[in-house]
C-alpha cells in the first residue's frame, strides 16, 4: 500500500517536472522569437529613416 502511493506520487511529480521544463524550454524560444522580431522591425525602422 505505503509502496503503492510512494510510485503515484514519483510518477506525478515526474510529470510535473517535465510540463515545468517544457514550458521553461517554450518561454525561452518565445523570448528568442520576440527579441529577434522585434531586432527586425527597428533595423526596418532605421532603414525608412535614412532613405
Amino acid at each position: 500500500m505505503i509502496i503503492g502511493i510512494l510510485l503515484v506520487g514519483w510518477i506525478a511529480l515526474s510529470v510535473i517536472g517535465f510540463l515545468i521544463k517544457g514550458l521553461f524550454w517554450l518561454a525561452i524560444v518565445g523570448g528568442v522569437i520576440f527579441v529577434g522580431a522585434t531586432a527586425v522591425a527597428w533595423v526596418k525602422k532605421q532603414n525608412r529613416q535614412i532613405h
